[in-house]
């Protein structure tokens, strides 16, 4: 398993992980892959370059990459406190009824509780970029398409390329003009932010549209070596991954109380995921559990815009996760969940990648 994108990276597979473990990403690197740490989770660009100081004594010199969250459209600024000034009373009633209903209590006495993701805000993705810049990272990717084109320059004044993803070829082709030196073709199927076209239609949309002035990586239902396979057939140098490194051992190294996200995720059927915009404000493919379903009722606000949306259920999201109820979790995941059985060390996920994808060659060799 060998392609262009192994000799851009230094790299052994062209396995793109994102997550917001900083173990997973170590060790993914460390395994032969590329690691990506995202950043939205991080208010504090201390905390972050925090991070980035582990990740640089834990990857043995090692490349990894690092994913902001930074909008086309640039949202209201603020703190979290200013910002939460607009949100209407009617949606804070309906997470508060809500959770009620779903049996989550509150939060016990002394519990540390993180405010709002406020990473999608441009002066915070600003501050983790001019962080991550002053590590020896080798990728910055954007989450929601191509950065400023100022950002762009930046990086590329560091000598570090910048990914965006896309869901529609004209988004390619944009970000491509724009400076963007990777495409990751994200597909219906994929956890998060997600578009509506499915992979097997956009890859090659978006290879045959930009392939020949940039790599292209496959996002969205990429969860085992015979779909790493059929991604390159299908015109990628790579894949981007990110739902299967959930249920991994060194997720719980990062996030220590996700063994009901774990156990949720270990039950689930690749059918028994929602696309909605509950999570940010913006669509985004999550679990389905009782959490999602209690916003599709009839009598649900709509939600609200980025980053209102998130700061309405981030308290309720804290809740939900020290409850440590699978019937209730809300968790962004796509639909390769169905495959994502059990919960394994890193390593073995990328070294059952590795052999799938041999075997599928194997077995498409004897079809000539």
């Amino acid at each position: 398993m060998h392609t262009e994108l192994c000799d851009t990276f230094g790299i052994e597979h062209p396995i793109v992980a994102f997550t917001p473990s900083e173990h997973v990403a170590a060790a993914v690197t460390n395994a032969g892959g590329l690691g990506v740490l995202g950043c939205v989770r991080f208010n504090d660009a201390g905390e972050l370059d925090r991070v980035l100081d582990w990740m640089d004594a834990n990857t043995g010199g090692r490349p990894y990459g690092v994913d902001i969250v930074m909008p086309a459209k640039i949202p209201d600024e603020g703190s979290s406190v200013d910002l939460g000034k607009l949100i209407p009373p009617e949606h804070r009633e309906f997470v508060d009824r809500t959770l009620a209903q779903l049996g989550v209590p509150e939060l016990p006495g002394g519990a540390d509780e993180r405010e709002g993701v406020l990473g999608w805000l441009h002066s915070v993705a600003r501050s983790h970029v001019e962080v991550a810049l002053k590590h020896p990272i080798k990728l910055i990717a954007n989450a929601l398409g191509s950065p400023p084109v100022d950002v762009i320059e930046q990086v590329h004044e560091h000598g570090v390329p910048v990914a965006a993803l896309a869901g529609k070829a004209e988004h390619a082709v944009r970000h491509v003009d724009n400076g963007v030196d990777i495409v990751v073709a994200q597909g219906y199927e994929a956890g998060g932010h997600t578009g509506e076209i499915a992979s097997m239609v956009l890859l090659p949309e978006i290879a045959d549209a930009v392939g020949d002035r940039v790599p292209v990586l496959a996002a969205g239902g990429i969860g085992s070596g015979r779909q790493v396979a059929a991604a390159l057939a299908l015109g990628a140098s790579g894949v981007w991954t990110g739902s299967i490194w959930l249920t991994t051992e060194e997720y719980l190294q990062t996030m220590s109380e996700s063994e009901a996200m774990q156990r949720a995720l270990v039950e689930a059927k690749s059918s028994d995921t929602v696309r909605t915009r509950i999570y940010t404000g913006k669509p985004a493919r999550l679990l389905k559990t009782r959490w999602t379903e209690a916003w599709a009722a009839e009598d649900a606000p709509a939600p609200l815009p980025m980053p209102l949306q998130n700061l309405l259920v981030s308290h309720a999201h804290n809740r939900i996760h020290a409850a440590g109820d699978p019937t209730v979790v809300s968790m962004p995941v796509g639909q390769i969940v169905g495959r994502m059985n059990r919960v394994r060390p890193v390593a073995e996920v990328i070294d059952e990648l590795v052999r799938d994808y041999a075997a599928a060659l194997s077995r498409l060799d004897k079809t000539r």
